[in-house]
This record gives structure tokens, sequence and C-alpha cells, in this order.
């Protein structure tokens, strides 16, 4: 039997374009319907929560039938050219419908928003509302105006909003794992990259507020958060009142002490921020994760400078040796751009030693394709061919893969803990779960009687690519 389940990931390619409805909500009670289409990072996923809470408080209820709605909504994501066009294509195909339906409003969020607001309002005529991420409160106010026929348009970017206030509707949960947002916005401006540019300068939740979200969900029965942000190790709270400030690593602490069956995760790092302090709070509570994402983008020192990366060669590799020495079971996954601007092929095959010096467990690899709007698109000429970046971007693939299918093969005869998340979907008859390492095992029920939510030890007996595969011991 082919067992086989795709990790949990900060980009999920199998998440584009879902459509969700929040769980247990009764989409009958409400006589306004609303459509929402999340792509990109699992932060758009997590605003799309905020967005349901938001329009659930004004009488709107999901969908998961577009032909219900009265409003279409679309979050968007603007990190790679393939995205827009997806969306672009998927609002052309929305505007038809409103030919027939001329009272339906479509509406885009998130980083699309700012970037292509005239486009989209005025020149292609695809959107009735644009609201950028920090624009969700007014959600409301524009769709009253938008029924009005007028087009409605938000895209300020704030300095204080983090929605700190907002409970998410939890949008087709599996009841035993979630997504906290813990900050907003970047201010590193790698010159490849538009989030700072859509989503604002940094700015931390207020902790209290964390600590509160994350004890409810404990309350509901919940036990994994993952904490998010875009750069999530230079969280930075001042507590007011008290006159203390909070750090990542103290942050990491209150939320792993809040209760010894919360596992807690976090997404994502930027590697001159995680510090020793973090990696000695992971080694120290058991429900802290030994599972960090540490994007590298490029192993060529030349490559990262242009790429405005604020580390070299070295200096990375030397923090993914610190991590293994603190944490020696630690799994490290990262983030590959291949075919920058000026990128020689042995600049390339720098990156393909970097990933062989870091043994990957996975990773997420792309080629370079060039933003408007950021440092690079205004610095430097978008120069690699298409078929050398596919070629360059194909190595990488293949190296990862046996990087991926080594890591899992170690692991056989291992026995782990296990947070059982589900179903397998492609046997009724096994359980999917991850380990401490942010590994998938999926292993038969056999007589054990077991739900999602409960831990287990698991012993691995086989090992794909992707997947651990094994059976529950006592």
């Amino acid at each position: 039997m082919n067992v086989f389940e795709i990790p949990t990931k900060l980009h999920d390619e199998k998440r584009q374009g879902e459509a969700y409805a929040p769980v247990g909500q009764e989409s009958a009670l409400f006589q306004k319907k609303f459509y929402i289409e999340s792509y990109g990072c699992q932060m758009n996923f997590s605003d799309s929560e905020i967005v349901a809470s938001i329009l659930h408080q004004e009488g709107f209820g999901a969908t998961r039938q577009f032909e219900e709605a009265s409003l279409i909504l679309l979050n968007t994501c603007s990190i790679r050219e393939k995205a827009e066009q997806t969306i672009r294509k998927r609002l052309t195909e929305f505007r038809k419908i409103k030919e027939q339906k001329p009272d339906l409003l479509i509406g885009v969020l998130g980083c699309m928003a700012e970037r292509l607001k005239t486009k989209l309002l005025e020149e292609e005529k695809l959107v009735d509302i644009v609201v950028g991420p920090d624009a969700y409160r007014s959600l409301p106010a524009l769709i009253t105006e938008a029924e009005t026929g007028q087009k409605a348009v938000n895209v300020l970017l704030s300095r204080e909003e983090t929605y700190a206030d907002i409970s998410p509707v939890r949008i087709d949960s599996n009841g035993v794992t979630a997504f906290v947002s813990i900050m907003r916005g970047c201010n590193n401006m790698c010159s490849f990259c538009v989030v700072p540019f859509t989503r604002g300068r940094e700015r931390s939740r207020s902790a209290n507020s964390i600590i509160e979200e994350i004890k409810d969900l404990v309350n509901k029965g919940f036990r994994e958060v993952t904490l998010l942000g875009q750069n999530v190790d230079s969280y930075y709270w001042y507590d007011e009142t008290n006159n203390t400030t909070v750090n990542f690593a103290q942050l990491l602490e209150k939320v792993a002490l809040l209760h010894p069956l919360l596992r807690v995760r976090f997404s994502t790092s930027h590697p001159k921020d995680i510090t020793d302090e973090v990696l000695h709070t992971i080694a120290k509570y058991k429900n802290i994760c030994n599972y960090i994402h540490l994007p590298i983008q490029s192993g060529n020192t030349r490559i990262l400078q242009l790429m405005n990366r604020t580390y070299s060669r070295e200096w990375y590799l030397a923090k993914v040796d610190r991590i293994k020495e603190i944490i020696p079971d630690c799994a490290i996954s990262t983030d590959i751009i291949t075919g920058f601007c000026t990128e020689t092929e042995e600049e390339h095959n720098d990156t393909l030693s970097a990933m062989e010096y870091a043994q990957y467990d996975y990773a997420y690899m792309f080629f370079y394709s060039e933003r408007p709007g950021t440092l690079a698109a205004r610095r430097f000429t978008d120069d690699v061919p298409e078929e050398v970046k596919k070629r360059r971007l194909q190595e990488i693939i293949n190296l990862q893969n046996e990087l991926s299918k080594k890591s899992n093969e170690k692991d056989i005869g291992k026995t782990f803990e296990v947070l059982i998340e589900g179903e397998s979907k492609k046997d009724a008859t096994f359980w999917k779960g991850r380990n401490s390492q942010n590994k998938m095992l999926v292993f038969p029920k056999a007589h054990y009687q077991l739900k999602p939510g409960e831990y287990v030890n698991v012993h691995v007996q086989n090992a794909t690519q992707a997947t651990l595969i094994g059976e529950i011991v006592a």
C-alpha cells in the first residue's frame, strides 16, 4: 500500500485558492453569504480567519458555494508572478458571473490590493472593493459603499494595527492545530520581496492578547499552535502598564508554560534574529517543537548581498551549526530562490553545496521572478534566462529530494511521540500526525481507541521522501 502525505508548510501549494467556511457555523441562519478564497502563505489564511470574524459580526455567513454568495472575496498574494496570474484569471471568471448577477460584489484583499488597486478598480474593472492587509476593520463600511455602486478602497498601511482584539473564526479547522498571528509586517527589505511594501513595518501584538487567544484554543481542545509572523524572531512588545518588555524567547516560554500537552511551533525565522536565547528556550521545553524554518535563499555571499539578506554564506552555516549544537535532534527546513539577478553557474553550485552542508529535512524552492516595486526591480536586471532558472531549480529540487529521503530513512527504527491530527487522506484505517520535527507520520489505527488531539508513540518501519510510516507502540 502506498501511503503518502505532504508535510504542513508555510506556503502550502495544495491549499492555494481553496474556499473554506468556518466550521460549525450554521450558514442557513444568515441571509447574507460571503465566499472567500485564500492564496499565498499561512499569514493570508490566518488573515482570512480575521476577515471571517469581522463579517460574521456584520451578519454575513460563510459559504463554500460561490453561487450562493452576495460577496466574493479573494485574499491575494504578490510574492510570485504565478500567484498573481492565477488570481487575475479567477477574477475574470467571477466577473463573468457578475454579468448574470449584477448585485454581486467582488473584492480583493491582501497583498495584491495595494500594489494593483488602480488596475483592478479602474483599468480592468474586475472588482468593486479593494482592501489592504491593515484595513480589514473597514470592510463593513466599504461593502455598504460598494452596494451603492461606488468603487470602495482602503489600502492604507498602519504602524499599529495587529487585530489583537479580534477573535479569529477558525476556518476548516481540524480542532487540533491552529495558527496564531503574533506580529505583522516586515522591516528586512530583502531586495526580491514585496512584503514590506504590501504589509508595512513590523509591529508586535500584545503578549497578553496572544496568551488569552491561546488559552481559549486550549480550552476548546486544541493541542498545537503555530506562532506566525513574517519574522517571528524579531517579536518585541513593550508592556506600558508594567514597564516591562517581552521578546520572542520570553513569549515562547510563556506559551509553553500554558499547558504541558500544548505543542508550540513558529514560523518564519530570519537567520539574523534567531538568538541563542531562543534556541536554549526550545531546548528547555519538551513541548516546543524541535523544528526551525530557516530560509537561506542563496548559498553564495555575493548573491546574498544583492538580496540584502544581511548575512554571508559562512555566517548562515555557522548558525546551522549552532542550532544543531544546542538542539541536536532539531529538523531544519529552508527557502531557496535560484536564478537571482546575475547569478553565475559557480554561485548556483554554492547553493547546492550549502544544501549539502546543512542537510535540510525539506525545502521550499522557487526560481526568481521579478516583482514590480521591489528594490531588485529598481536596481538590477533580471538577466538569467528562464530556461537556465528552470534547469537550476530542477537541480536544487533533485538534491533536496535526496536529502529529504535520506533524512527520513535515518528515522527508520526510531520511535516518536506523535500528535494525531486526523485520518490519512489515502486510507481511513490509518491515522496521520506529526512529530516534534514536523515530519508527517501515518500509521494503522489497529485496535486502539484513539481520536484526533491525542498523543501516541509510533515506531517507524518505513519511509518515503515525504512521509514516515509506522505502527503504534505501547
